[in-house]
């Protein structure tokens, strides 16, 4: 397997309506005196409405005509979706600088997303539709990404849900999903992932789970896998409501970190896997992707009970090599496809 390589062509168009996005938004930024991510929600809204939203005299004519201008070089009813969710990452890059976004709300990087991606094709490949639940959705990145993995690999009707508690993110995905047309494929709801969810249970939740502890422990109280003391970790949490939400036999993909076993909370997470759930893997994504090493992410595969899903007979635990050396990463690929053949696939027909 090769990591897609985008023409020539596309990069271009892909830079061009870059240029357009970030041109507008940097326009209507000075103008309405906002932040970059306010700015690029509005001019989003503005391409979607077809004209320049104007209050009390913001902006001004002669930004309203530049804005125009702009807009007229890109057709939002020909933009096909992958195109649409790299241009927003490139713009969501470059609102971290700007408006110094904390850690948590940074977006998935495209080769984590694809290979994510890339597992989960493989264990659905005999599925006709498929449902997926992203619980920290944020700009819909990961979601849309995989989705359209889904969509172009199985040609299958693809649903998702995203949910996430911060509304500027939640913004950024709905006009996501507006500009890649999924208005009837995703479900997009603003609230806190850890209360009780009103959503149907799904064949996959996959979730980039942000870090960290969860403050509000009154919300806690019927988790396993919360403290015994103090705050809990919201991203055990997170894995547990995550699970509580997948149908008999489907799966979890998480991305955690990679220490997520070898901290003081580590015992009460284990004892709540061995009841509830497969543990199918763990997988070290390369060290050299984090600027630090404790900042090491690894994709989490569980597996819900049910449905004649059993333990694999061997857990895939292992690092991937480093991005850069193609022929190890793709030798490494190809043993993750084995064993998923071996292991997961045998029990998922």
């Amino acid at each position: 397997m090769k990591l897609k390589e985008l023409s020539l062509l596309a990069v271009e168009n892909i830079e061009n309506i870059f240029k357009v996005l970030d041109q507008s938004t940097t326009l209507l930024k000075n103008s309405l005196q906002v932040s970059y991510m306010d700015a690029f929600i509005e001019t989003c809204n503005n391409l979607l409405d077809g004209k320049v939203m104007v209050e009390n005299n913001k902006p001004d004519n002669n930004t309203v005509n530049k804005l125009d201008e702009l807009y007229s070089k890109i057709d939002v009813n020909t933009l096909d979706s992958e195109t649409v969710r790299k241009v927003i990452q490139m713009v969501m890059i470059k609102t971290i600088t700007q408006d110094k976004i904390q850690a948590n709300h940074q977006i998935t990087p495209d080769t984590i997303a694809f290979i994510i991606g890339y597992i989960v094709t493989r264990i659905f490949e005999n599925y006709k539709s498929l449902s997926i639940l992203d619980l920290a959705a944020g700009t819909g990145n990961l979601l849309t990404a995989i989705m359209n993995q889904l969509h172009t690999a199985l040609k299958i009707d693809v649903k998702g849900v995203g949910i996430d508690n911060d509304d500027s993110m939640l913004s950024i995905a709905n006009i996501n999903a507006q500009l890649q047309n999924k208005h009837d494929a995703l479900e997009l709801i603003h609230q806190d992932s850890i209360n009780n969810l009103l959503v149907n249970d799904v064949d996959l939740v996959v979730s980039d789970l942000p870090v960290g502890y969860y403050p509000i422990d009154e919300n806690v109280k019927n988790y396993q896998t919360k403290a015994s003391n103090g705050h809990s970790y919201a991203h055990h949490l997170l894995i547990e409501q995550g699970m509580n939400h997948v149908k008999q036999g489907g799966f979890g993909i998480f991305l955690v970190p990679s220490n997520i076993f070898e901290t003081k909370e580590a015992k009460g997470l284990l004892k709540w896997i061995q009841d509830s759930a497969y543990f199918q893997g763990l997988l070290n994504l390369p060290k050299d992707i984090f600027q630090d090493n404790k900042a090491q992410k690894a994709i989490l595969i569980l597996q819900k009970h049910g449905n004649q899903a059993k333990q694999a007979d061997q857990v895939m635990i292992g690092e991937f090599p480093s991005f850069k050396n193609t022929k190890d990463f793709q030798r490494f690929i190809a043993e993750i496809v084995q064993w998923e053949e071996k292991n997961l696939l045998s029990n998922h027909k």
